[in-house]
C-alpha cells in the first residue's frame, strides 16, 4: 500500500506544477491504487481548483472514480491518536491532513508514502520508525 498526500495529486493533475513530470513518472512505479485520508483529498481538491477550476478537480475525482485513489475512513482510535500527533509536532506545525495520513500509516502498518512534503522526513511512526518516501 501505498499512502499519497495532497502535494502530488496535486501534482499529477496541475501540469503546471514544477513537480509534475517527477511525479507522473513516479506514479508509472507504484502499484495502485493509492491511499489517502479526506483530509488530504480535500486538501488537494481546494489546491486543484484554485489552479485549474472544475476541470482540474473532475481530473481528481476521476481518479477515485477509476479506483485508482482510494479515501480510507479513519477509525475512532485513530481520530484520537491525530490530536496527540497535532499536539506532538506543533513545533512545525503538523497540519491536519498530515496527521490523518500518520495515524493511518500507523494503523495499517505502512511506511511508504507519495509526498512531496519534507515534514514526512521529520514525522516518526508510533515516534520511532521512518516513513519511506516517494519519490526520494
Amino acid at each position: 500500500m501505498t499512502l499519497v498526500d495532497a502535494g502530488p495529486l496535486v501534482a499529477l493533475i496541475d501540469a503546471g506544477e514544477p513537480d509534475h513530470t517527477r511525479c507522473v513518472s513516479t506514479l508509472r512505479s507504484i502499484q495502485l491504487p493509492l491511499v489517502t485520508t479526506w483530509s488530504a483529498f480535500t486538501e488537494a481538491m481546494y489546491l486543484v481548483g484554485r489552479a485549474g477550476g472544475w476541470i482540474a478537480q473532475r481530473a481528481l475525482w476521476q481518479l477515485v472514480l477509476n479506483e485508482d485513489l482510494a479515501i480510507v475512513e479513519q477509525s475512532p482510535k485513530a481520530i484520537a491518536r491525530i490530536a496527540k500527533l497535532m499536539d506532538r509536532y506543533a513545533d512545525r506545525p503538523m497540519d491536519l491532513a498530515d496527521a490523518t495520513l500518520v495515524a493511518l500509516a500507523e494503523e495499517r502498518n505502512s511506511k511508504r508514502i507519495f509526498t512531496l512534503d519534507a515534514d514526512f522526513s521529520i514525522y516518526r511512526l508510533h515516534g520511532r520508525s521512518r516513513f519511506e518516501l516517494i519519490p526520494a
